[in-house]
Formats: C-alpha cells, structure tokens, sequence
C-alpha cells in the first residue's frame, strides 16, 4: 500500500522489469477516484464516467428504487444520456495535489504536552485545510501517516453531482452472497457505472484509464490503484491487545444482533427486503471482516511474533543514549492511555459514537445542534467534523433527498437502545433520563412519528437559522438528542483529552524512533488516502490444493443452483446461448488490499485497466494486522467479462463503446 510520491520503483523494477515513470504515477493518480463513503473508483472515460463495485452504490440504486420498480433487484441501465439518475449524497473526490506539511504541524505542537499538542495539531490542521479549500469544489485533510511521522496535505476536486449510469441486478453483482464472501473461485458481476456532472454536463475528463484488449493474464504484473481505509500494522502490542480484547467482540456483538433484527424485518414482505436490503449487506459484510480479524489476533503465534518485534524495536531504542531519552517512554504512555480507553469504552462508544442512536434522523438531529454549537466558534477550535473544509460534505448529507422509511427507522432506534440500556445499565442516569418511563420502542415510536426531520427543507430551514433556530426547536428528535449530548460531549473530552492525545504524541516518537532506524523502506497504515500497490495475477495452494487464479463465466452457470443466494437473474438465464462461457469472469493476485479498496481499478503496466478489485479471499482478513504473500489474495472482476456482459446480457451498447473508446 506504497504512497505514490514514494512509490518503490526500483523495487519495481528488479522485480518484474518494470520502472513506473512520474509521469505514470501521476496518470495513475489523476485516473483515480474516491467516494468518501468508503470506496475507490476510477475515470474510465473523458466523458466522467466512473467504474467502481456495485456495492459502493448499493445505497444509492436503493434511494432511486420505488415500490413499484426495484432496483436492486433488476438492475439499472441509463440507455440515453438524459436517463441517467442523480444519486442522493453520493460525492467523488480526485486527488490533485499532495504536499508535505509535517513542518507545520511539528512547530505548533513543539514542545507542548499531551492534551495542549493534540488542541495545537487541530487548530493547525484545520488552518492548513481553510487555506486551502478557496472554493466548495475543493476538499482538502492534512492525513496523519506512520501515525504521526509525517503530514500531508491531500487537495482534491470535488464532483457532488453524481449520476447512475448502469448497475446489475444484485442477484449477479453479489452472486453467492455471504456464503462467497471473502472466498474465492468467485464468479460476481459487482461493477457499476456512475457519471460525473459539472454544469449541468457531463465533465470533462482528460486522465482516465484505457480499457485493455486482452484483460488479466495468469503471472502478469498488475498495480491496484485505490485508498485502503485503514491498516493496523504499525500499531503497538496494549494496542492491538485492547483491540483483541475490547474493540472487537463488542462491535461483532452489536452488529450480530442487527443482523438477526434486520433479517426478521426482511422476512415480513417484499417492501421490508427492498428498503432494508444496503444495511443487511454493510452489516454482514462487517461480520465477516471483524471476525477474520478478531481470529487473528487470538492467533497467539501472530501476538507472540508482535511482541517480539516490538521487544527488538524498543532494545535498539534502549542502547542508544539519546534515542532512550527521545523515545523510551512512549510504549507505556500508550499502554496507559490504553486502559483508560477500556475503562470509558462503553460510553464512549454508545453516547458519543453513536452506538445507542442508529438512525438517519437522530444522525441529523446530532448534526443540526452540533452545527449549531460549533459553527459560531472559531474554525481551529470546532470539532474536526465542523471545520470549514469538511462542511460541504456535512451539508450534503443532512440535506440529502434520499427517502427515509418509518418501519426502518423505527425498527434501528429500537434495537440500539435496547442494547444501549443493556450496556450501560437500566440504572445508569443517562439511560434513566433518555428513556424515562417508557420502553426503547415506544421511545423509537413516538420519535420517528413525530418530528420532522424527514422534511429537507425542515432541515435546512434550522441549519441556515442558527443556534437560535436549533435552540427553540421542539422537534421531538432534536429534543431527544438534546438530552444526550452534554453526556457525550464529556466522554468524547475525556477520550480527546486522555486517550487520543497520549496515543497521538507518542505514536510519533515511535514513528520518528521507526523513520531513524528503517526511512521510508515500509509503507504507512492504511488511511483511506491513495495508494498503490504491486503484485501480479497468481492462485495458492489451499490444504495441499492449488487454487488456480482465473475463473469462467461457464462457472456462473454450473455454481447456480436456482435458489438464493446461488441464483442468477433470468437476464442471465435468457443471454446463456450468447455468452462465450470461456471468458474470464473472476480472478485473484497477490496485490495488497484492504476494505476501502473496493472498486479499485487492476491496471497492467500500459495503465491498462484489466480488471475491477471487488473483495478479498478467506485469508485476507488477517490483512489489517499483516500482510502474507503466501496465501493472501485480492479477488477482481476481469475485464473482458465486464465488456461481455454489457454486450451480450445488458444490451448496453453505448456503455460498451464508452469503455473501449468506439
């Protein structure tokens, strides 16, 4: 996961005989997209069309259905320009420029202690992010790398009007469903086509990727161009072990429960399936992935490897005089902070993070007080989320048009404080005074009925009022949250104050500490920012077993077996005497991904695009903590397929000819 300022190249190049020029790197960088949701994506043409997975626009296919035409059931196709649909909240970001600002940050924190240091770093942060977003079509994040080795200031173009081109029917962008998940062979069409609109017009787009000719061949050396969410590798040993023995099992037990909410609620008739259907699939996709992490951290060879890793670092440290004085103390520093972090764990994550309010309504009821609050104060002393540079993403999605569905929002609310008062106790004084005399589902009820924030113009008419707007509203979902927020304000002071500083200024004596003794030669955590990997299209060996790399659409067809989750669409069905079943459909390499990686365009050493990363295998899951050539793969729709489909299936000739330049 290489920054591509310090991409390897001659590591590169010993390797495969291949040197990425800067020119390349930069083609590479202006060629690819982020949607600040949590995917990647790529310009695939000069008209701003974007490929990315189907499950990055899920959400939005699901916001444009109605009762009467599903979506995501049976798929979506533009057929002319004027079909295609904005998508509600969706936004694209291009990374334009990157630039090192580790010397700032370093000299409005020098010399300060702890919690001074961290209110220092965000007020600079945020100094450095206003002057440089001159404009709503810009967004700019100072990003933390080597967590607190070096700052970069990433400024990227902003697009938030965004259009649905073309998406599958679910039942062959996600075929298999979680039974496939994080498995491989696969054979899922999990691709979608949005558009980019400055103006009103399709935007004009002069970096973007070719399509190639003959797409993912078995030993090539292929780059994954994307923005990995977040990696932990780097972190210490009290770290990964409150990880382990915290973070971990309270989120899968949450997110367990839900699903099984939301499963119930998907059983009572076609309507509950089709409103629900996005949340059903975050939820259990995040199952999967927390699992696999938690099962490699109880690995104790893994834990037993870090802490003799870390053994080693922290003598190097010791031997030297001056690098002791400098960096000797930061490991317990974390280790401390790291239990105060277990000890406020609970309401810290159900008041303040939102654990206890799972719900669109309360999510903008939040956001309109906090707005209200933090917005009169200077930009370096808001919360983070309320900078000035962040705001137009906030404003876009509190004031999203996307429908909001009563039963769903009632039946979230519900759940979360359920568990909420289970986790923090029938007798605890917050819980006692949020749900008073009444049960979480008379409280989930009343509210969800009764205000009116389903209303955009609602919304909007208290964020342009103010703190004078918001105060004198009696709303029963602001007045709700109202009651929460000084509770969680404290926690999140205390977190801020007595775990994110100490983790914050001591992680970067540990990164100088790592920058003295190893430079650049290892890459940074993943941050959800740009980064490219290597590797090339190769299989492994399963329980003595090779898994070969690439597989067919003809194994679509044989894998289905007519019922879910192993059906294919009657489209498919009806197009089976067209296809050439010997197409490549799927296919795995051993480039280094991680969630945030969906969508990421596969390229070729030409910038060629040759395949689509839509998920990992089984053994991948473990990639947070480390990386193992041997067995872990990145899995990727192939590209022929991609063309396949579209001419043959869909019809979709205008997007085909798009793709290949005709």
């Amino acid at each position: 996961m290489w920054l591509l300022e310090d991409f390897p190249v001659q590591r590169v190049k010993n390797k495969y005989g291949f040197a990425p020029t800067k020119e390349w790197l930069d083609h590479v960088r202006l060629s690819s997209i982020r949607f600040p949701g949590g995917c990647s994506g790529s310009f695939v043409s000069s008209q701003g069309l974007v490929m990315t997975n189907h499950h990055c626009v899920h959400r939005c296919v699901q916001q444009i259905s109605t009762k009467q035409n599903d979506h995501v059931a049976n798929g979506f196709w533009a057929a002319q320009a004027k079909d295609e649909v904005p998508c509600p909240a969706m936004e694209i970001d291009q990374l334009v420029e990157i630039k090192d600002v580790t010397g700032n940050i370093e000299d409005a924190t020098k010399g300060l202690a702890d919690k001074a240091a961290n209110d220092a770093q965000k007020a600079e942060m945020s100094r450095i992010e206003k002057a440089c977003a001159t404009s709503d079509g810009v967004r700019c994040e100072v990003v933390s790398l080597y967590h607190g080795g070096r700052y970069h200031l990433y400024k990227y173009k902003r697009y938030q009007d965004v259009r649905l081109v073309f998406a599958p029917e679910l039942s062959i962008a996600f075929f298999g469903g979680d039974p496939d998940n994080f498995n491989f062979p696969r054979y899922d069409l999990d691709t979608s086509f949005v558009r980019v609109y400055e103006n009103g017009k399709p935007a004009v787009t002069d970096q973007y990727f070719k399509w190639s000719k003959d797409g993912a061949k078995e030993g090539e050396l292929t780059f994954v161009s994307g923005h990995p969410g977040s990696t932990s590798r780097l972190l210490t040993v009290s770290e990964l072990q409150y990880i382990r023995d915290e973070a971990l099992p309270a989120w899968l037990l949450r997110l367990t429960e839900a699903r099984g909410a939301l499963g119930q609620f998907q059983n009572l008739g076609k309507e509950q399936k089709r409103i629900s259907s996005s949340k059903l699939f975050g939820v259990e996709n995040a199952i999967k992935a927390l699992r696999g992490r938690w099962e490699a951290l109880l690995d104790p060879k893994f834990l037993q490897g870090k802490q003799a890793e870390e053994k080693a670092f922290r003598l190097r440290i010791e031997q030297d005089p001056r690098m002791r004085a400098d960096y000797g103390g930061a490991w317990d520093a974390i280790a401390a902070a790291e239990q105060h972090k277990r000890a406020i764990r609970v309401p810290y994550a159900w008041l303040e993070k939102g654990w206890g309010f799972w719900s669109d309504l309360a999510d903008h009821a939040r956001t309109l007080l906090r707005a209200a609050d933090e917005l009169p104060k200077p930009d370096g002393q808001r919360f983070r989320e309320f900078s000035d540079s962040h705001l137009p993403a906030l404003k876009q999605q509190l004031l999203s048009t996307a429908p909001i569905y009563d039963d769903l929002e009632i039946l979230t609310l519900t759940l979360s404080l359920t568990q909420m008062r289970e986790a923090l106790g029938a007798d605890d004084p917050t819980v006692k005074k949020l749900l008073g005399k009444e049960s979480p589902a008379e409280v989930a009820a009343r509210l969800v009925h009764g205000t009116k924030l389903k209303d955009v113009a609602y919304r909007k008419k208290l964020l342009e009022g103010g703190k004078a707007a918001v105060d004198a509203s009696t709303d029963p979902m602001i007045v709700f949250m109202r009651l929460v927020d000084p509770e969680a304000r404290a926690v999140r002071k205390d977190y801020e104050d007595n775990v994110e500083a100490v983790e914050n200024k001591n992680s970067e004596l540990i990164a100088r500490a790592r920058f003295e003794l190893f430079g650049t030669s290892e890459y940074p955590d993943a941050t959800f920012t740009l980064r490219l990997a290597y590797g090339q299209v190769r299989g492994w060996v399963e329980n003595g077993h090779p898994v070969p790399p690439v597989t067919t659409i003809g194994g679509a067809f044989e894998r289905a077996t007519g019922a879910e989750p192993f059906a294919l669409p009657k489209s498919w069905l009806d197009a089976r005497s067209r296809l050439n079943l010997q197409t490549p459909f799927n296919f795995c390499t051993t480039n280094d991904i991680i969630g945030g990686n969906s969508g990421s365009p596969v390229i070729n050493k030409d910038a060629e695009i040759v395949g689509l990363i839509f998920d990992g295998n089984i053994h991948s899951l473990g990639g947070d903590y480390y990386y193992d050539e041997t067995n872990n793969r990145a899995v990727a729709l192939e590209s022929t397929a991609i063309l396949e489909a579209l001419d043959k299936v869909y019809r979709a000739g205008r997007l085909r000819d798009e793709l290949i330049g005709l």
